[in-house]
């Protein structure tokens, strides 16, 4: 229910007329929750693991309901979860996952695919790119590594690296 209101609220907040109701509609379902939650607590019969729950409310219920005094503020972290999911579903399917130059690597290559993510780059072509120097070299690393950094290179060349149907990421440097 508090996330269809503070829905409906986020989808008005543009509009002084509209925000008001859906603000103290909002608010109103937010402070009976939590009075449910304080009855609750008083119960002398409620389950010891809902009665933990009720508690950690009780604690960190203003973290909790940071979304009501800000309304741009959404109201669970599903974006941090599922960015973070990659990551943690792989850490233990990853060759090499229980060596520390396993877990070295990866964090390597998860900085290098979030920058080419953040300047808006195809990893496939960068790295085919990059790949290809490697070969030219002999089949070494190549000797002008940061040649290969986004914001080394000229645009005409970060425009053919970047991902279809968008324009790189030029401004962020």
């Amino acid at each position: 229910m508090l996330s269809r209101l503070h829905a409906a609220r986020r989808a008005v907040r543009t509009d002084p007329v509209a925000f008001l109701p859906a603000d103290e509609a909002l608010r109103r379902a937010v402070t009976a929750m939590a009075a449910q939650g304080e009855a609750e607590r008083a119960d002398p019969t409620v389950h010891p693991a809902r009665r933990k729950v009720l508690a950690s409310w009780g604690d960190h219920g203003t973290g909790l309901t940071v979304f009501v005094e800000h309304p741009d503020v959404p109201m669970d972290n599903n974006t941090a979860e599922r960015t973070a999911r990659g990551p943690v579903v792989g850490r233990k399917n990853y060759y090499g996952s229980g060596a520390v130059w396993a877990g070295q690597l990866a964090a390597l290559l998860f900085s290098l695919l979030q920058t080419l993510c953040l300047w808006k780059i195809n990893p496939r072509t960068w790295w085919t790119a990059y790949l290809t120097a490697c070969a030219a070299a002999g089949g070494q690393a190549s000797a002008a590594v940061e040649d290969f950094w986004p914001w080394n290179v000229d645009e005409e060349l970060l425009q053919s690296w970047s991902l279809p149907g968008s324009a790189a990421a030029a401004d962020t440097s």
